[in-house]
């Protein structure tokens, strides 16, 4: 039983090649124009968000300190760097936000000064929600109400003529606060000695009696708030005022330090306590990448989702902010939470693929259609390397009697020639050899009519 004959296998190859080959040259334009429109989203979407960001925080060992240390550790684990920017507080943060020499801030409400109706600084920056409620601590020596007051307790801010008081150091958020509360109190500032000392000195200063009391607004968490709680002979301010003082200032919040919180064994402190608080925010600026907005959101749901001397779990972080207008990003996380894809994804690749997803969907429906045509241009493309070559062999055989034989056997020669070196892919071959059997037959033509073998 005879075997049938198999092509070589490099000539099979080669066959193959050529197939692939033009596939690929008719494919190309298509996919060149794919990878074109694919670069030109990439540069205005700008999916992938810078690896270095500059957040603006306050003074050593005050709860901004603390809390942006937990963010840039949090960032840390996605491959984002967290610069921290120390400064005095709220009014520098502002101050440099709208400068452009920081990404984001933590800013006190009501830190900023009034601004009149038509005057926006902040136009260009973006709130990413309210983190934390910053009361306003208002520590004195029981020594110096005493003396003053000729009795152990400060009732009201009225009493306060006559002490020396530090309002907290330029550019934090406290000066401005304090401001508004003697305003509203009818206080003379002239009846008044008012420092504005950074917190550490002032603590010394009032622990060494150079002061009276010390005015600061911060989160619990700071060292000198839960130190001061627990020294002897210092009393914190009791606003018992502060519904009415939450009703005349829209950024304050009432709200009430519980008894024993501090410490339950020593009952620290003894009875509730009413504070106001204005809330802390974390302001970015208005070009903040979308991707870092959305990463500060879900760390701050994690740093301050939990239950504190002054919110329950939840409360915080939330889109809650009367000054500022919310980003759109945080606004998106608010609404619908994690981003699923970051459940199962590394945060560059969901990221990528959640921003470029519109596009990409786009570009499938696209070329898809363009691709039904690329099969036909293929066989336009091979055939038409075969079948230019019966234009010449009618021009050649129209010729026949009108030049010398010997011309039309030199070009058909070189016809010939030039078929045998084309290579078609194996589906197209009966065409090829269509084309040198009539190559053929006009060889034979050109033979007969000049009286001899072709």
């Amino acid at each position: 039983m005879s075997r049938r004959p198999s092509l070589p296998n490099p000539l099979h190859l080669k066959f193959s090649l050529t197939a692939v080959r033009e596939l690929a040259s008719t494919a190309a334009p298509f996919v060149l124009l794919a990878l074109v429109l694919l670069a030109i989203a990439y540069v205005v979407l700008d999916p992938t968000p810078p690896r270095h960001v500059v957040l603006a925080t306050g003074v050593d060992q005050g709860a901004y300190a603390e809390f942006g240390k937990r963010y840039a550790r949090k960032l840390a684990q996605h491959g984002i760097h967290v610069e921290l920017r120390p400064t005095q507080g709220a009014a520098e943060n502002l101050q440099l936000l709208r400068d452009g020499k920081v990404d984001l801030a933590f800013v006190q409400g009501g830190a900023d000064k009034d601004h009149g109706p038509d005057d926006n600084p902040d136009a260009n920056l973006r709130s990413l929600g309210s983190m934390f409620y910053e009361p306003v601590w208002l520590f004195y020596r029981e020594d110096s109400a005493q003396r003053l007051l000729k009795a152990p307790v400060l009732q009201s801010l009225s009493q306060l003529p006559g002490w020396r008081v530090n309002i907290g150091a330029p550019g934090s958020g406290v000066p401005n606060l304090m401001q508004r509360l003697i305003e509203a109190n009818r206080i003379d500032p002239a009846t008044l000695t008012l420092l504005q000392q950074s917190q550490t000195p002032a603590v010394v200063d009032l622990l060494d009696g150079k002061l009276d009391a010390l005015v600061f607004a911060s989160a619990p968490e700071s060292l000198m708030v839960q130190m001061l709680l627990q020294t002897p002979g210092i009393r914190l301010f009791d606003f018992a005022q502060a519904e009415a003082y939450a009703r005349r200032f829209a950024f304050l919040t009432p709200v009430t330090l519980p008894r024993g919180v501090v410490d339950l064994a020593r009952d620290l402190p003894p009875q509730d306590v009413h504070l106001v608080a204005p809330t802390a925010t974390l302001v970015a600026r208005e070009d903040l990448h979308p991707a870092l907005a959305q990463l500060f959101v879900q760390a701050a749901q994690q740093v301050h989702g939990a239950a504190g001397w002054f919110q329950r779990k939840s409360d915080f972080p939330n889109a809650r902010d009367n000054e500022r207008q919310l980003h759109r990003e945080a606004e998106r996380v608010y609404t619908h939470g994690e981003p699923f894809l970051q459940r199962y994804l590394p945060f560059w690749l969901a990221n990528l693929v959640d921003r470029m997803w519109v596009v990409l969907l786009s570009l499938v429906a696209v070329l898809i259609p363009l691709a039904r045509v690329v099969p036909p241009l293929v066989e336009f493309r091979i055939r038409s390397r075969v079948f230019r070559w019966y234009g010449q062999l009618r021009a050649l055989e129209a010729a026949q009697g009108q030049q010398p034989h010997e011309d039309l056997l030199k070009r058909l020669d070189e016809i010939e020639a030039k078929v045998a070196g084309i290579t078609v892919p194996l589906s197209y071959a009966d065409e090829l050899y269509a084309l040198r059997s009539h190559i053929q037959m006009i060889r034979r033509r050109l033979g007969a009519a000049g009286g001899g073998p072709a």
